[in-house]
């Protein structure tokens, strides 16, 4: 893993880019970023406490010391203050927020706890607001950067998804399984998994988050394997749904719908496409197969630095896609008792459609 994720200078456009949206359109004249990734987002680098952005004048990054001489090293052109062991980090930036002359400052995340100690320590005459909205709007959108970082972490992904096709067989138990995945991601360069990697077999690949444990994979079980490499911190999605041994006719079956209405949706993934449409194409599909009371989710969901982000595709998602969105197309049919099947690639939203991120073998027959 690289050491320097990106240039101050990425970081330092995508903060001017808050302060157009935040400030010009909302009249906030201050804002203080606490969310962990949302940090990470604007500056590149882990481990910081806190990010002061206002309306005008140097932006204030603050560390604790465990982390001050790689800000100090990461972030040129930023103000890296360090937060000593016996000082208040709210405080801290209280006073740098009336020393700068702010009024009406937003914070994109803050627990009630420091919350209330953040309206405590606030001068009157300073309001308070909540408002991440602007933050999500950016990183809802990637960039170059991240858009590269992002297939990279797709093709780590689907070289994981290889090797499900090789070690599921009958007779191997699921986390054995996931332990083989897990490994040929990293060894090919991916960092931690995006999420906990899920190897649902048998009767439990009918829960769409069926887990993973020591059940010895059958003949003829339904496996439902749903993983995520990171690169540089960026998340990558997938799923496949694979018979251990030689399918059924009526596994063949919904494979074959869910397949269709994974396609379908791809095909339609478009800029301006509204989310409640794309979940719509798929959703009718199985519908019109007869298994609409077993599509239980949503169609799909925003990637990137977490795997879950906005925009979410489901009936009643708001959204509208644009050029850049990074999100996943994954409808699936669950039936108790019985197993169930997804199909998922993490995909690009570009000028004439989309591209997939993930790829690999869609095949329903592991051998």
């Amino acid at each position: 893993m690289r050491c320097f994720i990106f240039s101050s200078g990425i970081a330092l456009k995508r903060i001017e880019k808050l302060r157009k949206a935040a400030f010009e359109e909302s009249g906030y004249d201050g804002y203080v970023i606490f969310g962990s990734k949302n940090q990470f987002y604007f500056l590149g680098f882990p481990g910081t406490a806190g990010l002061l952005v206002p309306a005008d004048g140097e932006c204030t990054v603050y560390v604790y010391g465990v982390n001050y001489e790689q800000a100090k090293a990461q972030g040129k052109g930023l103000n890296v203050e360090l937060v000593k062991a016996d000082e208040n980090l709210l405080r801290k930036i209280v006073n740098q927020i009336v020393g700068g002359k702010i009024g009406k400052l937003a914070v994109d995340a803050l627990g009630v706890q420091n919350w209330k100690s953040l309206t405590k320590e606030l001068p009157v005459g300073i309001s308070l607001e909540v408002d991440n909205s602007f933050v999500e709007a950016l990183r809802m959108i990637k960039d170059k950067e991240e858009i590269d970082l992002m297939r990279k972490a797709g093709e780590l992904t689907s070289e994981g998804m290889k090797v499900a096709y090789e070690v599921v067989k009958p007779g191997i138990r699921e986390y054995e399984a996931a332990a083989e995945i897990e490994y040929a991601m990293r060894k090919k360069g991916a960092g931690p998994t995006a999420f906990e990697t899920v190897l649902a077999s048998g009767a439990c690949s009918a829960f769409p988050h069926g887990g993973c444990n020591g059940r010895e994979i059958r003949e003829g079980d339904l496996v439902v394997v749903d993983i995520g490499a990171t690169y540089n911190n960026y998340c990558s999605d997938m799923t496949r749904s694979l018979v251990a041994g030689k399918p059924s006719e009526k596994q063949r079956k919904i494979h074959a719908i869910v397949k269709r209405a994974q396609e379908e949706a791809f095909e339609s993934i478009k800029p301006g496409m509204a989310v409640a449409d794309l979940d719509a194409i798929a959703r009718q599909i199985i519908a019109s197969a007869g298994y609409s009371e077993y599509f239980v989710h949503r169609l799909g969901h925003g990637v990137g630095l977490e795997v879950h982000e906005p925009p979410s595709m489901g009936p009643n998602g708001k959204d509208i896609l644009t050029e850049g969105c990074v999100v996943t197309d994954e409808p699936g049919i669950y039936i108790p008792g019985f197993g169930g099947v997804r199909i998922e690639d993490t995909v690009l939203v570009h000028k004439n459609g989309a591209e997939k991120f993930t790829t690999g073998p869609y095949s329903l027959n592991s051998e």
